[in-house]
């Protein structure tokens, strides 16, 4: 798998400087994300081979949906009784 280069890029540069906790994480890449224009972030899109497209996808459903749950407080709320059907 052909990883997106800018990962690759903003690693190497910052791999020494940042500790590469959360907190660094997230603040390198809203700082990438304020460089970008829409255009540009769309031709990072269609760099990305499938699976990360699909991986990328993934995270933003699975974290749009946790911040859902979490804002209407029903983060741990489940049935008392429920089957897995998978």
């Amino acid at each position: 798998m052909i990883k997106l280069k800018l990962i690759d890029d903003l690693y190497n540069l910052y791999r020494n400087k940042l500790t590469g906790d959360e907190e660094d994480i997230d603040m390198l890449a809203f700082a990438v994300l304020e460089q970008l224009d829409r255009k540009e972030i769309l031709d990072l899109l269609h760099e990305m081979e499938d699976q990360e497209l699909n991986n990328l996808l993934g995270i933003y459903i699975i974290e749009s949906l946790k911040g859902k749950f979490a804002k209407e407080g029903l983060e741990d709320t489940r049935p008392a009784h429920y089957r897995n059907i998978h």
